[in-house]
C-alpha cells in the first residue's frame, strides 16, 4: 500500500559530504531504489552518511533531552536541505555481534517467542533418573496440601525440619515492606539469602537492623520460617499431634507464598548444613518430589537469566577445561624429552619438582621414560594425564594425582596472576558436562511439546508420528526444519488458543529468513560465526518481521555472499518491504538487483575525487542511453569482463590437502588447495564453504604454525603444511576502531612520512625526532 504522505519524493539539495559535489536529487518514495557506481564513487556517502545520518539525526532531535543522552547522535551531514525524508533504518554490511550469548534465534526474536510457547503450552516431565539409568518421565502436575503433608510425614523419624514459605525469590530491592508485613502476620524468623534472622531485629530501624541494609540493586531470597519440627513415628504420635501441626504449618506456608513451600532438613548439625526440597501446588512429580518447578515462566527457558541458565556454565554452554593436546603438544616426544609441556615451563624450582613426580610415575607404573608418549599404553597415558582410580591404587600400590587434576587444583586455589596466566595457556573451550552444551537448567530441558516428526521410510516417502521436543531440540534445527516442525505441532484446543499468536510471529520470521536464502542456518548458531552478508540478511528478516511501514530502509550490498540461485528470493523480500509502504535504498553492484529496481541512481563517473556526481538516474533504459554511465555500458554488453587466455601455473604437487573433512554438513570430503595462485571456493549458500576454509584449513594451519588454541573442525589430516610459512586471515571485521587510526597509520606509511620530516633542516636544528610528528604522543599532538 502506498504511503499516506503527500510527499512523493525524498528531495536532496546541495549534498556535499565527503566527495559528493553539490548533488541535487529527487528519490521516489515507496519504491525499490538501487544506488550503484564504481567503488569509491560516493554511493555509501549518499546513502548512509547523508540520507540515513540526516534521518537518524532528525529522529533523535525529536526526543527529549533526557532520552537523547542515551543515544549516539550522528554528525549533521554537509547538505543544504532534505525534504520528504521518512524515519530511516540502516542495515549495514558489518560483522555480527561476537557476544557468545547472541544466536540466530535471539537476534531474530524467535527465541523470545519459543520461551513464551514452552512456558504457556509446554508439558513438564520428571527428570529423576533411577539406579538403572532410566528416567522417570512422569508428567509433572500440581500437588495438593495433603500430598505434601504425607511426604513430610514419610521422612525418617527424628528428622529435624524447618518449614519455610518463600515470599521473595530473586528480586531486587531492600524489601523493608516485606519484613514489616511478615512481622504483622506474626512471623518471628525468616531466612534471608540462606541465613536465618530474627524478624523483630530485621524490622527495626535501629543500627542493629542489619538485614534492612540489603543492597537494593541485588537480587535476594526471603523465606518466612513457618515452623520447626521433629518428625515422629506414628507409634510415638498416637493422637496425630505432629501431623496436625504439620498440616497447619503447610497450609499457612502455601497460603503465604501462593502455593510454594520449602522443607529444609538438617543434614549435619555440626556444620549446620541443610538440604532444601521445594514443594509446589503447581508443578511437582508425585513420585519424586525433588523434581519440582516453582513456576513455568519464560525466564525459566532463558540462558541469560540465573533462573534458566545452567549453573555450571552460566548459560554459555561451554566451559574452560585443561586440554590434553595443549598439555602434550608433541606426542612423538618421550617423558624424558619433555613431552609434558605444562610441567617444563613453570620455572626452575617447579621443573625440579615435576621431574621428581615423573620419575616416581615411571617407577611405580613401570613406564620407560624414553618411550614416545603416543606409544605408551592406554592405562599409562590415562593415569599420567587424569590420575589414578581406586582400582589403580590397589593394583600398583601408588596414588598419582595426574597432570590435569593437579593443574585444576592449582587453578582453583591460587591467587597469583602469574600462575593463572601460566595455566591459562593450557585451557580450551569444551562443552559443559552438566547441560551438554544446551545452556539451560535440567528442569527447563524437561519441558516438552509434541510435533509430527518427519521421517523418511525406505521408499523416500515421509511418515509422521508424535514426538516430544524440548526447547534445545528446536533450536538445534535448521530454519527450514524448524518451519516444518511448527507446521506439524500436536496441540489440544486450549494449547492451540495459547499458541496461535505465538506461532504466527515465529512462522513469519522463519518464512522471511528462508526467503533471503538462510534456510540452512541453525537457530542456535552463534551470530559471531556468521558472515557479514548473513548477519545483514538476518537483521533484514527481523525488520521484515516487525511489520513497520512508512520507513526508509538503507541496505549495503545485501547480495554479498548470496548465491545467484537465491537472488530472486532476496529481491522478493525487498519488494515486500516496498509493497507495505516503505522506501528501500540499496547500495549494490549485483546485476540482478539493479535490473529488478524501480529506480536506479548511478554515481560516478570515477572513484574518489573523480566521482561524487549523479551520472545517470531513472530506469535501466535511461542508464543504457547515458554515454558516461559505466554501469550502463556493462548492462548493455558494450563492456565486459575479459577472461585471460592464459593462466599462471599452480603448484599442485605441494597443494594444501584436507582429507576426511566432516565438520557441520561436510561429508568426509577431500579438498586440495594448490599454492602460488588465486584459489576460489564457491557453492550455494550453506554448502560448507566457510566450514571448509575457515573452520578447518585456517585453524589447522594456525595450530601447526602458531600453536593456536582454536580447535580445527573435524577432519583426518592436512597435508603439505611444511610448505607454508605464514597464514593471514582477511575478513569483514573493522581494521581499527580507534578514531586515531587511519589508512596511513594502519599501513605504516605514516612512519616513513614522519621520518622524512625529521630529515628537514628545521627539524635537525630543533632536534625533532619522529615522535614529534605523531598525533598519538604528547610531543606531537
Amino acid at each position: 500500500m502506498p504511503s499516506n504522505s503527500s510527499q512523493k519524493f525524498i528531495s536532496i539539495r546541495g549534498a556535499n559530504e565527503h566527495n559528493l559535489k553539490k548533488v541535487d536529487l529527487d528519490i521516489p518514495r515507496d519504491q525499490l531504489v538501487v544506488i550503484t557506481g564504481l567503488s569509491g564513487s560516493g554511493k555509501s556517502t549518499l546513502a548512509f552518511d547523508t540520507i540515513y545520518a540526516e534521518g537518524q539525526r532528525k529522529y533523535v532531535e525529536s526526543l527529549s533531552a533526557y532520552a537523547r543522552q542515551f543515544l549516539d547522535q550522528l554528525q549533521k551531514p554537509d547538505i543544504e536541505s532534505i525534504e520528504g525524508l521518512p524515519p530511516t533504518i540502516a542495515i549495514e554490511q558489518r560483522s555480527a555481534s561476537h557476544n557468545p550469548r547472541s544466536t540466530v534465534a535471539t537476534t531474530t526474536e524467535i527465541y523470545d517467542y519459543l520461551r513464551l510457547l514452552f512456558a504457556r503450552g509446554g508439558q513438564p516431565r520428571c527428570w529423576h533418573v533411577d539406579e538403572d539409568g532410566k528416567p522417570c518421565g512422569h508428567l509433572i502436575e500440581s500437588q495438593s496440601a495433603t500430598q505434601i503433608i504425607d511426604q513430610i510425614m514419610a521422612l525418617t523419624a527424628g528428622s529435624r525440619l524447618m518449614l519455610l514459605s518463600p515470599v521473595i525469590r530473586g528480586k531486587k530491592g531492600n524489601h523493608k515492606e516485606v519484613f514489616d508485613g511478615l512481622v504483622k502476620q506474626g512471623f518471628v524468623r525468616a531466612r534471608v539469602n540462606g541465613t536465618v534472622v530474627d524478624l523483630r531485629q530485621a524490622g527495626s530501624d535501629s543500627e542493629d537492623g542489619k538485614v534492612m541494609k540489603l543492597d537494593r540493586y541485588k537480587a535476594h531470597n526471603i523465606e518466612a520460617v513457618v515452623d520447626r519440627i521433629i518428625v515422629k513415628d506414628a507409634t510415638d504420635d498416637p493422637n496425630g499431634e505432629v501431623r496436625n501441626r504439620v498440616a497447619d504449618s503447610v497450609e499457612l506456608a502455601l497460603r503465604t507464598s501462593e502455593g510454594l513451600i520449602i522443607v529444609s532438613e538438617l543434614k549435619d548439625k555440626a556444620k549446620d548444613e541443610w538440604a532444601d526440597t521445594l514443594y509446589s501446588e503447581k508443578y511437582s512429580c508425585p513420585h519424586h518430589p525433588e523434581s519440582s518447578l516453582q513456576d513455568m515462566e519464560p525466564r525459566l527457558f532463558s540462558f541469560n537469566s540465573p533462573y534458566g541458565a545452567c549453573p555450571k556454565c552460566s548459560g554459555l554452554g561451554i566451559v574452560l577445561e585443561f586440554d590434553e593436546d595443549l598439555i602434550v603438544p608433541d606426542k612423538e616426544k618421550s617423558i624424558s624429552e619433555g613431552a609434558i609441556d605444562a610441567w617444563r615451563s613453570g620455572g626452575k624450582r617447579s621443573n625440579v619438582f615435576y621431574s621428581r613426580l615423573l620419575k616416581k610415575f615411571c617407577k611405580y607404573f613401570e613406564v620407560d621414560a624414553k618411550t614416545p608418549f603416543k606409544k605408551l599404553t592406554k592405562t599409562a597415558r590415562r593415569i599420567l594425564i587424569h590420575g589414578t582410580t581406586d582400582r589403580d591404587v590397589k593394583k600398583f600400590g601408588y596414588k598419582f594425582e595426574g597432570v590435569i587434576p593437579h593443574m585444576q587444583r592449582r587453578w582453583e586455589n591460587t591467587d597469583s596472576e602469574y600462575v593463572k596466566t601460566y595455566l591459562h595457556e593450557y585451557l580450551s573451550e569444551a562443552a559443559c558436562e552438566v547441560c551438554s552444551g544446551a545452556r539451560l537448567k535440567t528442569e527447563a530441558l524437561h519441558v516438552f511439546i509434541e510435533s509430527q516428526w518427519m521421517v523418511e521410510d525406505g521408499s523416500g516417502a515421509t511418515l509422521g508420528y508424535p514426538r516430544l521436543f524440548n526447547i534445545q531440540d528446536v533450536t538445534d534445527m535448521t530454519i527450514e526444519h524448524a518451519a516444518q516442525f511448527f507446521e506439524n505441532l500436536v496441540l489440544n484446543d486450549e494449547q492451540q488458543q495459547i499458541a496461535a499468536p505465538i506461532l504466527k510471529e515465529v512462522q513469519a520470521r522463519l518464512g522471511f529468513m528462508m526467503s533471503v536464502g538462510l534456510s540452512y542456518l541453525n537457530l542456535n548458531r552463534a551470530t559471531g560465526t556468521l558472515s557479514g552478508g548473513e548477519g545483514q540478511r538476518i537483521r533484514l528478516a527481523t525488520q521484515v518481521g516487525s511489520g513497520l511501514v512508512g520507513c526508509c530502509y538503507v541496505l549495503d550490498e545485501p547480495t554479498i555472499g548470496l548465491h545467484q540461485r537465491d537472488n530472486d528470493r532476496l529481491i522478493n523480500t525487498l519488494r515486500h518491504l516496498t509493497d507495505i509502504g516503505n522506501t528501500v535504498l540499496v547500495v549494490e553492484h549485483d546485476e540482478d538487483t539493479i535490473r529488478a529496481a524501480d529506480y536506479v541512481i548511478d554515481i560516478g563517473p570515477g572513484p574518489g575525487r573523480h566521482g561524487g556526481t549523479v551520472v545517470a538516474q531513472g530506469s535501466i533504459k535511461d542508464l543504457s542511453k547515458c554515454k558516461d554511465s559505466m554501469t550502463g555500458k556493462y548492462l548493455t554488453g558494450k563492456m565486459k569482463l575479459t577472461i585471460p587466455d592464459k593462466r599462471r601455473e599452480l603448484d599442485h604437487k605441494h597443494a594444501l590437502t584436507i582429507t576426511g573433512a566432516s565438520e557441520n554438513n561436510l561429508k568426509g570430503i577431500d579438498a586440495a588447495f594448490p599454492l602460488g595462485g588465486l584459489v576460489c571456493v564457491t557453492g550455494v549458500s550453506g554448502s560448507g564453504k566457510s566450514t571448509l576454509v575457515n573452520q578447518i584449513l585456517l585453524r589447522a594451519v594456525r595450530k601447526e604454525l602458531h600453536n593456536s588454541k582454536d580447535k580445527p573442525g573435524k577432519h583426518d589430516k592436512v597435508l603439505n603444511l611444511k610448505h607454508v610459512d605464514r597464514i593471514i586471515e582477511v575478513d569483514q571485521s573493522p581494521i581499527g576502531r580507534t578514531p586515531r587510526s587511519n589508512p596511513a597509520t594502519y599501513t605504516g606509511v605514516f612512519d616513513s612520512v614522519r621520518k622524512l620530516f625529521t630529515q628537514t633542516r628545521e627539524s635537525k636544528i630543533r632536534g625533532y625526532l619522529p615522535g614529534r610528528f605523531s598525533f598519538n604522543v604528547k610531543g606531537g599532538r
